[in-house]
């Protein structure tokens, strides 16, 4: 093409051009028919592939047509995002598999936890704009001397309503190992982010770790709790630690009305009539009892083990407790 340009500048500076300069334009009249007819073939090819009709080579505006047209579609389309998280991985992974980077993450997804449990009646009176229930005599007197003392409205309370007590008992056996870290870290947070929580751990013995969880420091708090615990990665005896558990703190109050929560996979050396026997006092005492196996998430899992077998009838909740998304679980199911 600057090759052409040249030649049409030099036939306009001339009146007549010579016939050199003839003979050549001649030639390239020739090449622009040639690509001319290329491009054409190429058009039509183009034309097929995008569904244009028309054989303008000039004023054609299929192509534009057909973006435009496409533009359009793409705008109603459905778009699908994929995006990827690594605390949504977390969650569902199971605790036994966590490194220990993914311990560190889940601690502070457990943090974001809240535990409280489902509403009861208090014996606390409050104020109530309902025209029912005890009457009160105080506000009804305060009220009046706004109308010279003439009592023109009477005032009422009502029970209020407070969260329930809840009693978590971790097994920390050694069949319970690969989820005691991450069930500690559990307890933790629910300890320290709710007044209403009694954190105690069960293995040979029970130990009550309330106050050494009571710290903010997830650390400083686990560290203070293993110190506390002597017979970590033992042996399991549920029917004496749950006894042990009825005649020093449940019975006498702590669990009158509480959820109680058992954190363990039911593994149990000691004598099944004993726990069924432990569970049948606590069920007569507590609100509601949870259990939670971490074994529970397997799909050939059977509550087969003797100590599940005779714990699991006086059981109103059976629950997973493998993964991080089980305890969310759990934590929605105690609020109920």
């Amino acid at each position: 093409l600057t090759e052409i340009a040249e030649y049409l500048r030099a036939a306009r500076r001339s009146a007549s051009p010579s016939e050199a300069l003839r003979v050549r334009l001649a030639a390239k009249i020739d090449e622009i028919d040639s690509r001319i007819a290329g491009l054409r073939r190429m058009r039509e090819e183009l034309g097929r592939l995008v569904g244009c009709a028309c054989d303008s080579l000039d004023r054609c505006t299929c192509g534009a047509a057909y973006l435009a047209r496409r533009g359009r579609e793409s705008s109603t389309r459905p778009s699908l995002v994929v995006r990827w998280s690594p605390s949504e991985i977390i969650r569902q992974r199971d605790f036994a598999a966590y490194t220990s980077e993914e311990f560190d993450e889940s601690r502070r997804l457990m943090a974001d936890l809240r535990l409280a449990g489902a509403l009861r009646r208090s014996r606390r009176q409050r104020p109530t704009s309902r025209r029912r229930g005890r009457p009160d005599l105080r506000r009804t007197v305060r009220r009046s001397l706004r109308a010279g003392g003439e009592i023109l409205e009477r005032s009422f309370t009502s029970p209020g309503r407070r969260p329930r007590r809840v009693v978590l008992i971790c097994d920390v056996s050694g069949s319970m190992e690969p989820y005691a870290r991450a069930l500690l870290r559990f307890l933790h947070a629910a300890v320290v982010g709710h007044g209403h929580v009694e954190a105690f751990a069960l293995g040979t013995r029970l130990t009550r770790l309330t106050k050494e969880l009571m710290s903010r420091d997830p650390d400083a708090a686990l560290a203070a709790a293993a110190r506390r615990v002597v017979d970590w990665s033992g042996g399991t005896r549920l029917g004496e630690c749950l006894r042990a558990f009825n005649d020093e703190w449940g019975v006498r109050g702590m669990a009158r009305g509480a959820i109680v929560v058992i954190l363990s996979d039911g593994w149990d050396r000691g004598d099944p009539d004993l726990l069924a026997e432990q569970m049948a006092r606590l069920s007569r005492v507590a609100y509601r009892i949870v259990w939670v196996n971490p074994l529970k998430a397997s799909p050939d899992y059977a509550p087969l083990a003797r100590g599940m077998a005779a714990a699991l009838p006086y059981v109103d909740e059976f629950l997973e407790g493998h993964n991080l998304a089980s305890l969310e679980a759990l934590a929605e199911a105690i609020s109920r």
